[in-house]
């Protein structure tokens, strides 16, 4: 079944924050980062690796071993340890380029139980799946001829509008589609001891919006190209999934098992929401017009990583990365009130966060963080040596003092 929400007005939607979003909010706060990862470079000497979306995984019988799991694009994953030492590289299947990951804990493989991580590869439109064994480390279990996610054939996963941004929660899986405002729930399913998926439901975000003074507006992008969508985070015990639209604003969409139920709705818009702008052919690049007509909210574009902090079985933050201005904003789980912001500034330990994509939070203690850890993708790395150079941060959820 597919679903589309047609011209949008955001405002009748949106279920807490507008441009008063700083009513009640406290200011930024600075805090430094405890450890960062090696440092992953995006060019032939580094493999064309590119970190981007993080996962934490809690080892039960031994949490000093928990890992930190992290995409490289077509650097395939990295496992990392608590130290932020690199204990395993994948390299993804040809052509592949590995985007998001996330977690599935207590599925049934083989005749066990077992935890999985699980990825969207961008590059060939599919689901790679990974069983996260009890010494940390991951092993391949994708079933052969796993379906594809949204291409009808090879041609169209040549295009590269496949797989992207993913949310995991109980056996499925929320991917959304690049280039596109087209979400997918995916059953993850054993066959033969090994893990393959089908499509559930799909659900299609506005590509317009109708502005509160009658005017409609659609983000500006390269032609042929409709408002993404990428970071996402599921809160399983609420049944709501939260989904950044990239140039558009960070939505709240309830799940129902294996379905996107209700109308979705707006937690924030981006800053630029309403903004006109036009597409320069000759630079790739979208330029903005002076006319701001004062409808967005705080979020810089894109708005990207979104994870939970759970404290009781409803209460907790949700945080969320601005990625346009290395800004991090910080709601109550459930009201979505705003509640904060911080930034991640450079420390005796590590240099700071900026224009982050991935995040992921555990309250779990954990050697080092008794209160729990926080992970985060930073875009820009330093020192650089002159090459691009990204890597994940570590950040002591004692730091936040929320």
């Amino acid at each position: 079944m597919r679903r589309t929400v047609g011209i949008v007005a955001l405002v009748a939607l949106s279920s807490v924050v507008a441009a008063p979003a700083q009513a009640g909010a406290k200011a930024d706060r600075e805090i430094t980062a405890t450890v960062e990862t090696p440092a992953l470079f995006d060019d032939e000497a580094g493999g064309d690796a590119d970190a981007d979306d993080p996962a934490i995984w809690i080892n039960r019988a031994d949490r000093a071993k928990s890992r930190v799991i992290g995409t490289a694009k077509n650097g395939g994953l990295r496992v990392y340890d608590l130290a932020g030492r690199e204990v395993q590289s994948i390299a993804p299947p040809a052509d592949g380029r590995f985007n998001n990951v996330d977690l599935v804990t207590g599925f049934r493989l083989g005749g066990r139980t077992a935890d999985l991580a699980v990825v969207t590869d961008r590059g060939l439109d599919q689901l790679r799946i990974y069983r996260i064994e009890s010494t940390g480390r991951l092993t391949d279990v994708t079933a052969a001829g796993a379906p594809l996610l949204f291409s009808k054939d090879q041609d169209e996963v040549a295009t590269q509008a496949t797989g992207y941004g993913l949310a995991a929660y109980g056996r499925y899986a929320v991917v959304s589609r690049r280039h596109s405002t087209r979400l997918g729930i995916f059953r993850l399913e054993e066959r033969g001891g090994r893990v393959t998926y089908r499509n559930t439901d799909l659900l299609d975000l506005p590509k317009q919006f109708r502005l509160p003074n009658g005017e409609t507006w659609a983000p500006c992008a390269e032609p042929g190209e409709d408002p993404q969508i990428e970071g996402m985070v599921v809160d399983a015990a609420a049944g709501v999934l939260y989904v950044a639209q990239e140039d558009v604003a960070l939505w709240r969409i309830r799940l129902d098992r294996d379905r996107f139920v209700g109308v979705p709705r707006v937690v924030e818009r981006v800053a630029e929401y309403g903004v006109p702008a036009t597409y320069d052919p000759a630079t790739e690049e979208c330029v903005a017009g002076d006319d701001d007509p004062g409808f967005g909210g705080r979020i810089h574009a894109d708005v990207e990583g979104a994870t939970i902090y759970p404290t009781g079985k409803k209460d907790g933050y949700l945080i969320v990365s601005s990625q346009g201005d290395s800004r991090f904003y910080v709601y109550d789980r459930g009201t979505n009130r705003p509640l904060s912001s911080f930034r991640v500034v450079d420390g005796p330990r590590a240099d700071g966060v900026q224009h982050s994509d991935g995040a992921a939070a555990t309250s779990e203690a954990l050697p080092g963080y008794p209160q729990g850890l926080l992970v985060l993708h930073d875009g820009e790395n330093t020192p650089d040596d002159g090459r691009v150079s990204t890597d994940f941060k570590y950040v002591d959820w004692r730091a936040l003092r929320l």
